[in-house]
């Protein structure tokens, strides 16, 4: 196999909402709260649902490489529920091979409110459900041993039974990518997450805002020389700036595409990191897989949701 990912298996309920529903609800655009049950059905109450559909960041990145033609798994877990039985057979249906067993939990598959402004930012509001509880058993080792690279997602990592779950993938593992998923992650986990990015992982994407926290810097050639000091890999979706792959001393970069029709950015660092994997674990130069990675993004961004039908 390729390429296999462990990641919050999370179903994505899409709703447009204007400026002022996020400040009534005191949420930051283009940020991820995380909720309890309650709060979350409370918000959702208010609203009309557009699209309901399989997510997780991970998990969308896995599907992007299905769809370029790459063997991948996914690892996340789901209750045996309705939302569970639904998350699985989305996965099956893009040819994804699920490792994970689902059976009836005391808390229900996690879900993703996402609600797209006008200016097509999307505010995710989640409620983990039982994707939060993921232990060290639940690692499939022989899927993450018979797998070229591993890629995971920030979101995942948390202190007790996920960080298990972590670090048991990780030992296992031949390569291990990880996305640092989000500003409000990377401030939670900084120190873990500078850790993980100098001592476990050949390639970080992020996102400039959120390496730049990590690195407590406002100025990117410090994020370079970070990088080149590195001698990791080191890939960075910078918004209309477009992105850079930094290795060694090399520092590769690809403009962002023009005149595009913006819908929704759910999605766009997901579908940036499956455009790149799919690259570099089929042995295209770093260009070509940012390349590959800025086509993927942009064909996100002009359609609802963060999956390509």
């Amino acid at each position: 196999m390729k390429i296999l990912g462990v990641g919050n298996a999370i179903v994505d309920v899409i709703c447009r909402v204007e400026e002022d529903f996020l400040k009534k609800n005191s949420l930051v655009k283009s940020t991820m709260k995380l909720v309890d049950e309650i709060e979350f059905k409370k918000l959702l109450s208010d609203l009309k649902i557009e699209e309901t559909m399989s997510g997780g960041s991970v998990a969308n990145s896995i599907v992007g490489l299905a769809q370029l033609g790459n063997e991948v798994g996914f690892i996340g877990k789901v209750s045996d529920d309705d939302l569970g039985i639904k998350y699985e057979a989305g996965l099956k249906k893009e040819n994804v091979k699920y490792y994970y067993s689902k059976k009836k939990e005391t808390i229900p598959t996690g879900t993703c409110l996402i609600l797209i402004t006008p200016d097509s930012e999307r505010t995710m509001v989640t409620f983990l459900g039982v994707a939060g509880r993921i232990n060290e058993k639940d690692i499939n080792i022989k899927a993450v041993q018979d797998s070229e690279l591993l890629f995971l997602e920030g979101y995942l990592w948390d202190e007790g039974e996920p960080k298990k779950a972590f670090d048991i993938a990780i030992k296992n593992s031949n390569k291990v990518a990880m996305s640092l998923s989000d500003l409000f992650c990377v401030e939670r986990h900084k120190s873990s997450f500078l850790q993980l990015v100098k001592e476990n992982l050949d390639i970080t994407f992020s996102n400039e805002q959120e390496i730049m926290s990590l690195l407590n810097t406002k100025k990117i050639e410090d994020v370079v020389e970070f990088s080149k000091n590195l001698k990791k890999l080191l890939v960075i979706t910078r918004g209309e700036k477009g992105a850079l792959a930094i290795k060694d001393d090399t520092v590769v970069e690809c403009k962002a595409k023009k005149n595009l029709k913006l819908v929704d950015l759910t999605g766009a660092g997901d579908l940036f990191a499956a455009g790149f994997l799919h690259g570099y674990i089929n042995g295209k130069s770093l260009k070509e897989s940012i390349e590959i990675g800025t086509e993927m993004s942009s064909k996100i961004i002009q359609i609802i949701g963060a999956r390509i039908n």
